[in-house]
């Protein structure tokens, strides 16, 4: 093996490591400086809700659901599927006011796949396509992490199907210099041989996306960016940066978290979240 292989294949067992931490059905307590502490607490358990299927743009996506109110899709993040990605104390939070709906991206976890080109527009229209299925016209949208990057394409090219907008680790490409980190790590996936072929598609479309930047200031949603100031892989400059394109959009910024802080801080995601998604910013207010 060369050393530019086990290279790749040491930055592709790191990202692994950094998207798997902080699963679900924790809380946090955290110092100044020091790494959240995650402990147990009492939480939604996703993997023992049942798995229900809708057709959407091709495939077949399985997905679950929980609460009551509003709509509220959650789009996953690089390598993660709804058994996987979201926090336990997290969706309950959402839940208690809203109707959630996780899912798995086309040919992760419990979702079929076709022979396309992968692509983040591809993943956005299979979001629009599955609003429908599920008997909505439009929904409210949180991405994390490459979820965000879906939810962007998503508002750009279905604003119709968008109410309001939250992402979480955000960038509007990962080939900036700000996301040299996420870059690398996304690169070493596709050529780690031992990753599945869902998640070689997903970094596939990940470097092939070409990102938002020119389009960030046609979107007219309510929209919120939430990161951690420890995020690595989507740092708060960026963030910041894409606040200062879109008008009127929430910057929130969680001290001392990583990358998909809501992994870590479930309660103070969840309640932001939520005062995001009900607050009236429409006049008269």
């Amino acid at each position: 093996m060369t050393k530019l292989t086990s290279c790749f294949l040491a930055i592709a067992v790191l990202f692994s490591v950094i998207l798997a931490a902080g699963c679900t059905g924790s809380t946090t307590t955290s110092t100044p400086g020091a790494a959240p502490v995650v402990t147990p607490a009492p939480a939604i358990s996703v993997t023992s809700l049942p798995v229900q299927y809708a057709d959407a743009n091709g495939v077949r996506i399985g997905y679950r659901e929980f609460g009551s109110g509003e709509p509220l899709l959650m789009i996953c993040g690089f390598n993660g599927t709804m058994d996987t990605m979201w926090n336990g104390t997290f969706l309950e939070i959402l839940a208690s006011q809203y109707h959630v709906y996780i899912y798995d991206n086309r040919g992760m976890g419990y979702s079929s796949d076709t022979n396309a080109t992968p692509a983040i527009s591809q993943y956005s229209d299979d979001a629009a396509a599955l609003m429908p299925a599920l008997d909505y016209s439009s929904m409210n949208v949180y991405g994390a992490s490459m979820g965000s990057s879906i939810g962007q394409q998503l508002v750009i090219d279905h604003p119709e199907r968008v109410r309001k907008l939250v992402l979480e680790s955000v960038t509007y490409s990962i080939r900036t210099p700000d996301t040299r980190v996420l870059y690398a790590l996304i690169n070493a996936t596709a050529l780690n041989p031992t990753a599945s072929e869902g998640v070689k598609e997903e970094a596939e479309a990940n470097l092939a996306w070409n990102g938002t930047w020119d389009q960030l200031s046609g979107i007219n949603k309510s929209v919120m960016l939430a990161v951690g100031t420890d995020d690595i892989l989507t740092p708060p400059n960026v963030t910041h940066q894409i606040a200062g394109q879109i008008n009127g959009s929430w910057l929130v910024e969680f001290k001392d978290l990583p990358h998909i802080g809501s992994r870590y801080a479930p309660v103070e995601y969840g309640e932001t979240t939520l005062t995001f998604l009900g607050n009236n910013e429409t006049p008269p207010y």
